[in-house]
């Protein structure tokens, strides 16, 4: 992938913290992403919005779909380590999209279990507010407190939705 310019030169400052600029400078990084990418990224924090806004349009072209910084710094991220990562493994994202669905292929969906009915007599009983409530189960999947299913989601939590 040719871009009409070079990812780290939209970033004109070195990096400032101690551990990229270690990562930067040293010849074998610990972490798989090259150091110019794990400094590019770092940066990103510190760049001014209108930096951010080009950088987007550079990299992945296009208006912004969204101007929350945190979703933005995110993609572009994303999107300098997928160039990184593309000038190593040319074939990496068809390859690994051959993998997922390979297994997605070969794998067994699990069953969904059915909704069996509770057995008449079970007695359901919830801690709320420190108030023990008490609901039995009784004939025809109907329930015994006060009144109909309704009035227990009602009663217990006292609004007219059960809470989890």
């Amino acid at each position: 992938m040719n871009l009409p310019f070079r990812p780290e030169e939209a970033f004109m400052q070195p990096p400032t913290n101690p551990i990229t600029r270690r990562l930067y400078e040293s010849e074998t990084c610990p972490i798989c992403t090259p150091p110019s990418v794990v400094a590019q990224i770092s940066q990103l924090p510190g760049l001014d919005m209108q930096k951010i806004k080009v950088l987007w349009k550079r990299l992945l072209g296009g208006d912004i779909l969204a101007h929350n910084r945190p979703f933005l710094e995110r993609r572009i991220a994303y999107q300098l380590q997928l160039i990184e990562f593309r000038k190593m493994d040319h074939n990496l994202l068809e390859s690994n999209q051959h993998r997922i669905e390979a297994l997605v292929r070969n794998s067994r969906l699990k069953q969904r279990v059915k909704d069996h009915p509770l057995p008449v007599g079970t007695i359901l009983t919830r801690l709320y507010h420190e108030v023990e409530h008490c609901v039995v189960v009784v004939a025809d999947g109907q329930y015994a407190y006060q009144g109909s299913l309704s009035v227990i989601a009602r009663e217990i939590p006292g609004t007219r939705w059960s809470e989890p």
